[in-house]
């Protein structure tokens, strides 16, 4: 009897549970919510277009020197910050200053040959002005000459003087215009010696003007031994030591601009319709889930990010299979100086626009 009375009870326990209306309202809430969060998300999908393919950017500059050397001295370290134009890093000169020493060398020569060339030019003026005044001596002399030669034929034909007389008139007028021939033949070539010594003192003053590049060219590359920051922002990994012989244009390391960053989004080609410039759109960076950052649609690209590829799909082969194309969008982020100390670039963002 005791065992069916404790039977009786349990049954009528069950038969509570069963008729209890807490497991169907629990049941119903359940569904009314469950449906009220996927009607929000239905309608979110809807009115929205969202992608996760984005990150930040922002202007990275390479700092390369634009000479070959050994490493002198680092003057920065890993991440530092650093202002437009300061020191960074500076390479051993000491080569280019001896090549300097050199060229000064061969310019003071250069300079020297200018002074003999000129001086000789000098000379063979003057001995042209003495040519041209022995021209003058040597018309006169003829002159002479040939009035004693005609004086003395009449003379000989008067039978006053002797013929060994006339004979020596005569010479001595056959010699004036030789000695005038040679006159004429030297002013000549002095006038030709100073055309070559004009020429040579125009070579000597371009070859000074050489010298002279040679020089501005080395104290040029003497400026670039030291290596200056060409943009503010802050140091990415160094890939040099001090010490290390560096080509010309290998690069250093890099300079993270951290003033500047906006975002690159690459929506599928469906999604760009609604994507206009000057759109707002909101941004979560997954690095801080608890930050909200807006931006503004800046620019969209006019080709998707399969052109710039490497090797770029060519559909002309006939295998061709379609698939959805991504299209670079840039986002301006807005009040991005409040910002600026946490962001970086690379790091993953979600994007929401409205359709």
């Amino acid at each position: 009897m005791e065992q069916e009375k404790v039977h009786n009870k349990e049954h009528k326990k069950e038969e509570k549970k069963k008729s209890s209306p807490v497991r169907p309202i629990i049941l119903s809430l359940v569904l009314i919510i469950g449906g009220y969060f996927g009607y929000q998300q239905l309608s979110f999908v809807f009115t929205h277009e969202t992608t996760d393919n984005a990150q930040i950017e922002t202007q990275i500059t390479p700092v390369l020197p634009r000479v070959s050397g050994y490493v002198k001295s680092i003057a920065v370290n890993d991440y530092d910050t650093v202002k437009a134009g300061e020191l960074v890093a500076e390479l051993d000169d000491a080569e280019l200053q001896t090549q300097l020493e050199a060229a000064n060398a061969e310019y003071a020569q250069a300079a020297v040959d200018i002074i003999n060339t000129k001086a000789s030019l000098n000379n063979a003026e003057v001995s042209l002005t003495v040519n041209k005044g022995n021209i003058d001596i040597s018309d006169v002399k003829k002159a002479q000459a040939l009035e004693d030669y005609n004086r003395n034929k009449k003379l000989y034909e008067a039978e006053a003087i002797t013929k060994k007389q006339l004979d020596d008139s005569k010479f001595a007028y056959e010699t004036a215009i030789k000695t005038l021939d040679n006159t004429h033949n030297d002013l000549g070539s002095a006038q030709s010696r100073i055309a070559v010594l004009q020429s040579a003192v125009k070579r000597a003053e371009a070859t000074m003007a050489v010298k002279q590049a040679a020089i501005d060219q080395i104290k040029l590359k003497l400026t670039y031994s030291k290596i200056y920051s060409p943009q503010a922002g802050k140091i990415g990994k160094k890939n040099v030591s001090v010490g290390q012989f560096v080509q010309a244009g290998t690069p250093l390391f890099s300079i993270v601009n951290d003033t500047t960053f906006w975002v690159v989004a690459n929506f599928k080609e469906s999604q760009i319709a609604s994507l206009t410039e000057g759109k707002q759109v909101d941004l979560r960076v997954d690095a801080y889930p608890d930050l909200k950052l807006t931006g503004t649609v800046a620019s969209l690209s006019d080709a998707t990010g399969a052109r710039f590829a490497l090797l770029p799909p060519d559909n002309s082969s006939g295998n061709f299979v379609k698939v959805t194309q991504r299209v670079p969008v840039k986002i301006w982020i807005n009040d991005v100086a409040k910002h600026k100390d946490i962001l970086r670039a690379g790091l993953s963002v979600y994007v929401v626009a409205a359709k």
